[in-house]
C-alpha cells in the first residue's frame, strides 16, 4: 500500500464519516424512529372505513404498508390488532437478488425491544425483594461498576437511561468511523462478553450527565448481569423462562447461533450510503447486543407481549406503575411540549393521529433490521412492524439530513395503524417524535 498524504477532500470525507458513525451509534442505541416526517402520509381513508363496523380498515392498512415499500423500503411485515380483531400484511421483498417476497409471519431481529423484556425480568426480582429499584448498582456488582458510579448509579437509572453511562457500540466497532462495511464484516462472527461491553461503555465519554436521559445499551447489559447475580442463572435463560414463556410467546427467543432459526428476510445495512449497495447482515453473532438487543420475534408475538404486559399479566400493579413512570426523552425548547417520555424499558409517545393520546411501546434497530411496536395504554389497539433495510437516511454535503420519504412513510403507517384515524396528510406536518438520529452538525457543537 502506498503511503500518501490525505487530500483535503479525503480529510473532509473522513470527518463526515466519523460524524455519521457517531450518529449511527445513537441510531443503534435507541432504535429506528424516523428523525422527521415532513411528508408523512397517515393511513389513507377508504370507503371501507365508513361502511363497515370493523375497527380495522384492512384496505387502508394494506395501502399504507405498500406505500412504505414504494417509498424505498425493501420489505416490511406488520400485525395490527384491535380487541379480538387482527390484520397481518406484508409488502416488498425478503431478498433483493431473487425477489423472494416477505411474509407476515417472518421471524425478525427486534433489537432494542429486547429492553422491555429485560426490564420486566428485573422488575419481577424487584417484586420479590431481591433488587431495589433505587439501590446503587454497586451494592450488587461492585467489581463491575466500582467507585463513585457504583455508589451513585441506581438500578432505576439503568432502566430509564439516566445513569450517565456511555454506550459501548462505537468502542466495540471502532472502524465504523473509517470503514463501516469492514467494521461490520469483521464483527460478523466475533464473540463479545457482557463484562467487556460494560468496560467499554464505562470508559467512554457519556452523552449526558447522570440524571439526564441519554440512551445507552450499556445500561441493559449491566441489567442482564444484575439478573445473573441475583438469580444465579444466565440472564437469557431467566428471561426465556420467566418472561417469554410466561407471556405464552412461541416465536420469541435469544438466538443460539449466528442465524435466525425460522423463516426470515435478509437484513440489509446501508449505513447512510457508506455501504453501497446495502449488504446483508442477517447472519451475525448477536453477543454484541445481548440483553440490550439480541432477541428474535414476530410481529404477532410482539403484540401479544405488549398486550399482556400493559394489561397487568406479566407484572404486579406496583411494578407496572414503576415501569410507566417516565422521564423526558429530550429537552424541549421554551413553550414546546414533551411528546416522548421513557419509563423502565418502555416509552410513551404522542402522535398526530391520536388526538392527544399517549401510546406505549419501544422500537429497535440492529444491523439490517428495524422494528417498532406501539399500543394504546390498555393494550387494546396495537401495531408492530419489522423491515429489512437500515440507515436508509442520507446526509447532504453540509452534513444535514436530506428529505426522507422512507422514514416519512414509516411514520405515517404507524401513526394511522395505532390510532385508527384516517387523516389527510398536512403538507407541513413534522414528526412529534424527537430526533433519534444526531446529525453531524449537532455532534460538532
Amino acid at each position: 500500500m502506498r503511503h500518501t498524504r490525505p487530500s483535503p477532500r479525503t480529510d473532509r470525507r473522513r470527518a463526515r464519516l466519523a460524524a455519521v458513525a457517531s450518529a449511527a451509534l445513537l441510531s443503534l442505541a435507541v432504535g429506528t424512529l424516523p428523525a422527521g416526517a415532513a411528508t408523512a402520509a397517515p393511513l389513507p381513508a377508504t370507503a371501507s372505513s365508513t361502511t363497515t363496523a370493523s375497527r380495522l380498515d384492512r384496505e387502508a392498512l394494506r395501502a399504507s404498508l405498500e406505500a412504505f415499500h414504494r417509498a424505498g423500503m425493501y420489505g416490511a411485515y406488520s400485525s395490527v390488532r384491535d380487541g379480538s380483531e387482527r390484520w397481518r400484511g406484508a409488502a416488498g421483498v425478503a431478498d433483493i437478488d431473487t425477489g423472494r417476497p416477505v411474509r407476515a409471519d417472518f421471524e425478525h431481529r427486534i433489537g432494542s425491544i429486547t429492553k422491555t423484556f429485560t426490564s420486566v425480568a428485573v422488575l419481577q426480582q424487584v417484586a420479590k425483594g431481591r433488587i431495589g429499584l433505587d439501590a446503587p448498582i454497586g451494592d450488587y456488582l461492585p467489581e463491575l461498576v466500582p467507585g463513585e458510579r457504583g455508589r451513585q448509579v441506581t438500578v432505576r437509572m439503568l432502566l430509564n437511561h439516566t445513569s450517565g453511562i456511555a454506550d459501548y457500540i462505537l468502542p466495540a466497532f471502532p472502524k465504523l468511523a473509517t470503514d463501516p462495511g469492514q467494521a461490520l464484516d469483521e464483527g460478523r462472527f466475533r464473540k463479545l462478553e457482557p463484562a467487556e461491553l460494560v468496560r467499554l461503555g464505562l470508559a467512554a465519554a457519556p452523552q449526558a450527565p447522570r440524571g439526564k436521559h441519554a440512551y445507552s445499551n450499556t445500561n441493559y447489559i449491566i441489567a442482564g448481569l444484575l439478573l445473573k447475580k441475583v438469580t444465579g442463572q444466565d440472564p437469557e435463560s431467566y428471561i426465556t423462562q420467566n418472561v417469554i414463556r410466561k407471556a405464552g410467546l412461541r416465536h420469541t427467543y435469544f438466538p443460539r447461533s449466528t442465524r435466525v432459526s425460522g423463516p426470515h428476510a435478509k437484513m440489509y445495512e446501508s449505513f447512510y450510503g457508506y455501504i453501497e449497495p446495502a449488504r446483508d447482515y442477517s447472519v451475525y453473532d448477536m453477543s454484541w447486543a445481548g440483553t440490550a438487543g439480541a432477541l428474535v420475534s414476530t410481529t404477532d408475538d410482539l403484540n401479544d407481549f405488549y398486550r399482556r404486559l400493559l394489561s397487568g399479566k406479566l407484572l404486579g400493579a406496583a411494578e407496572l406503575r414503576e415501569m410507566k413512570t417516565t422521564v423526558p426523552m429530550h429537552e424541549p425548547e421554551p413553550g414546546e411540549e414533551v411528546v416522548a417520555r421513557y419509563g423502565l424499558g418502555l416509552y410513551s409517545l404522542k402522535l398526530p393521529g391520536g388526538g392527544g393520546s399517549w401510546y406505549w411501546g419501544h422500537d429497535g434497530g440492529v444491523f439490517g433490521a428495524g422494528t417498532w411496536a406501539l399500543s394504546t395504554e390498555d393494550g387494546r389497539r396495537q401495531v408492530a412492524i419489522g423491515y429489512n433495510l437500515m440507515k436508509y437516511e442520507r446526509f447532504g454535503e453540509d452534513g444535514k439530513p436530506l428529505p426522507d420519504p422512507i422514514g416519512a412513510a414509516l411514520f405515517g403507517y404507524m401513526d394511522g395503524a395505532v390510532s385508527g384515524t384516517p387523516a389527510k396528510p398536512a403538507p407541513t406536518a413534522t414528526s412529534p417524535v424527537p430526533p433519534r438520529l444526531v446529525t453531524p452538525e449537532q455532534l460538532r457543537r
